[in-house]
């Protein structure tokens, strides 16, 4: 059954393990140090990339241009860029009276990419939509742009809808699937997985994976649900009370697995 094929795989050693996002940008990244603490050999190939949706493309499909909202909420940094670029492409003068609304502190820091951050108005949420509404109901007559991509956690519309925000999505961006061709005939102890699309790409890639010795790890419960709905099995899981991170996680899996025999 499932669980002696779970208990045998615990057993054999992992060596190498795949991460399906790009490679973090420091020297010092939890997995630099898992790799070497581990003596384990992790490569970083993305799964998915995002891609802009052009302005004359946007301009097909839709009736609504970003000039005409005053207030924008922002779920991520993909969204800032879009939002800016698609403004330029659009050649739309970015608005000093514009108001930002903003999931987190982090997303809220990046507009300084764009704009002279403490002349602007800005507002930010702690971490989730449920937070930031509580900003945004302040400002209840206001209509928000959402701009984001074609794949949006349910979570973003449902809060506001619930909350009787008026809102309007602009899709300004795509998440699409990797070419991973590649890595047809390339083995790898571990496959780690972030994102439902995540899951999608590897199977629009292989659409005969089987995933035999492999273990699967995921991180969050969306992405942890698609393995499973995928017909996967599901080996490391996170984030947990136990293990807060994917690194954290994948270390106590190798230390159980790699222990000398």
């Amino acid at each position: 059954g499932r669980n002696t094929k779970t208990a045998e795989l615990k057993a054999m050693k992992v060596k190498s393990i795949l991460v399906s996002q790009p490679e973090p940008k420091t020297d010092n990244s939890p997995y630099a140090t898992l790799a070497s603490k581990q003596k384990v050999k992790i490569d970083f190939i993305p799964f998915i990339y995002v891609e802009g949706i052009s302005a004359s493309d946007f301009r097909k499909e839709n009736k609504i241009s970003p000039k005409d909202f005053r207030s924008v909420i922002f779920t991520s940094k993909n969204a800032i860029d879009h939002y800016f670029r698609f403004c330029e492409e659009m050649r739309i003068p970015i608005n000093n009276e514009t108001k930002y609304f903003c999931i987190s502190e982090a997303v809220a820091y990046y507009l300084q990419k764009y704009v002279i951050y403490r002349k602007r108005k800005i507002y930010y949420g702690y971490q989730t939509m449920g937070d930031l509404v509580s900003v945004l109901k302040k400002h209840k007559e206001e209509n928000f742009l959402l701009p984001s991509s074609d794949v949006l956690k349910s979570d973003i519309p449902e809060t506001l809808d619930k909350n009787k925000i008026k809102y309007t999505r602009a899709v300004l961006y795509k998440t699409v699937s990797s070419d991973l061709t590649h890595l047809k005939d390339v083995y790898y102890d571990i496959l780690v997985f972030f994102s439902p699309e995540g899951i999608k790409s590897l199977f629009k890639n292989f659409p005969d994976f089987v995933q035999n010795e492999t273990r699967i790890g995921a991180f969050g419960s969306t992405t942890c649900e698609a393995v499973e709905e995928a017909g996967l099995r599901l080996d490391i899981k996170a984030p947990t009370a136990e293990f807060p991170s994917m690194t954290k996680a994948l270390e106590e899996y190798i230390k159980m697995a790699n222990k000398v025999k």
